[in-house]
């Protein structure tokens, strides 16, 4: 094995901005903000902030420890940590089926992204001039009945994450970061302030953050909980590939910190970009994935510069998802370079290509494999395409899985002289001594409620 040498980030800002593209995704920009509006509004982002302190912050602050200390892909460095810590080099199985999970979910998560980037041009041309929903859902559905249209967006989605990819980690990863991520904060920002101005902004703020504590139940918490855990990204090993590029100079603690406040932040100026417009135009705000590619381009055709405003939203979009497919390839990227050597552009294209041949089931499901059920045999899947296998046992499996592994790896196996080393202070010091402990025993515990509820649901 003839492993080239590591990369590394030129700067700890380059580091963040990476970090908070891989976090900030499609699931930041819509499901939060729809969360929190049917679920209690300021009261869901109560037990959403208690979920992110308890659950994902500790994990985070985790894989970012490993990662540094172990200066190796995920596997590598769970390997070698747990080695020096006196446990079993087995760990490193608990990292390969979490870059498994991040893999597939890239598989699939590559086909939306090819939505985003098709909508762009649509809006742009002005392609739902009609204020009709029959002829809006016609365009969605044209556009997912074409399995050759449909792969050519989701191949060219993949191929702008190669692109970048394959430039390395300092020359590619980071310098796209650079220019993509403050390029998505100043839209957002530009977007909530129209929105808000032309849109229902009183009925968005009482949707989006007056409390009902009456819609708190045990659904809504293990929602909160499941959203911290996965808008975060915990458990992805995302921020081991990440961090194992970071030198000494990074503190860890409040990066991790600036992360979760960026994620948290990034998702309710998201709600102020979209729920203004959906209440001025009478749209249903309960309305779910389909709001952004049925329903939102109903009220763009009829708002003043809504061409403009929908190609803007439709590019946040593409952004956000292109920022996150990016970490998800970085994962299995480092490891390949690692493992088998070689040029890392050729590592790229070769793991995309396998990537882009698991997503085509995923990608048919939408066209002419619509009716296949591939384990219709069983109740729970009786009506679950490939696209939806693909979701469930990577949301639902492996990446809860891989998160749970993870904390107890970090929690039992590590010892506590690494957090100190890493997350600064002396033995003893008050915030590892607090991450640790969540880690032990409170973060298991979430995760595996998490865990079995997604399983039985």
């Amino acid at each position: 094995m003839n492993a080239a040498p590591r990369d590394s980030w030129s700067s700890n800002l380059g580091f963040l901005l990476a970090a908070m593209g891989s976090a900030i995704g499609l699931g930041t920009i819509w499901r939060f903000p729809y969360s929190l509006g049917v679920s209690g509004g300021g009261a869901y982002i109560l037990v959403y902030g208690l979920a992110v302190c308890l659950v994902a912050l500790p994990i985070l602050a985790a894989e970012m420890v490993i990662g540094r200390r172990g200066q190796r892909s995920p596997p590598e460095a769970m390997e070698k940590l747990a080695r020096e810590a006196g446990g079993s080099p087995a760990w490193r199985y608990a990292a390969v089926a979490q870059f498994l999970g991040a893999f597939v979910v890239l598989s699939f998560y590559c086909v939306v992204g090819g939505w985003t980037l098709a909508y762009i041009p649509k809006l742009l041309l002005g392609e739902f001039g009609s204020n009709d929903p029959v002829a809006v859902q016609a365009v969605f559905d044209g556009l997912n009945a074409s399995p050759v249209r449909l792969a050519f967006w989701h191949a060219a989605f993949l191929g702008l994450t190669v692109l970048i990819s394959a430039g390395g980690v300092r020359a590619g990863v980071e310098r796209a970061s650079s220019v993509l991520m403050p390029l998505f904060f100043l839209l957002l920002a530009g977007m909530a302030i129209y929105a808000s101005s032309v849109g229902e902004l009183g009925d968005a703020a009482r949707f989006l953050f007056l409390p009902d504590f009456s819609k708190i139940t045990p659904a809504v918490v293990l929602n909160a909980l499941g959203q911290a855990f996965f808008s975060i990204g915990a458990g992805s090993t995302v921020y081991i590939a990440y961090a194992s590029y970071a030198g000494p100079g990074l503190a860890i603690g409040r990066s991790a910190c600036l992360i979760v406040l960026a994620v948290t932040a990034v998702s309710v100026v998201a709600g102020m970009a979209v729920f203004p417009i959906v209440f001025q135009y009478g749209l249903d705000p309960a309305s779910g994935p389909g709001l952004a590619f049925v329903t939102l381009p109903l009220a763009f055709v009829q708002m003043p510069g809504g061409e403009w405003f929908g190609t803007a939203f439709f590019f946040l979009l593409f952004v956000a998802a292109l920022t996150s497919s990016i970490s998800m390839l970085e994962v299995t990227v480092s490891w390949a370079t690692e493992r088998f050597g070689g040029s890392r552009t050729r590592t790229a294209v070769g793991c995309a290509f396998v990537s882009w041949l698991i997503g085509l089931p995923a990608l048919l499901s939408f066209n002419i494999w619509s009716g296949v059920h591939p384990l219709g045999v069983l109740p729970v899947f009786a009506s679950k395409t490939f696209f939806d296998l693909f979701d469930y046992f990577a949301a639902n499996i492996l990446l809860p899985a891989g998160g749970l592994c993870m904390a107890i790896f970090a929690g039992w196996v590590l010892g506590e002289k690494v957090f100190c080393d890493e997350l600064g202070g002396a033995i003893g010091g008050v915030w590892p001594r607090v991450c640790r402990w969540l880690l032990r025993y409170l973060t298991p515990v979430a995760l595996a409620v998490i865990f079995f509820y997604l399983i039985l649901s």
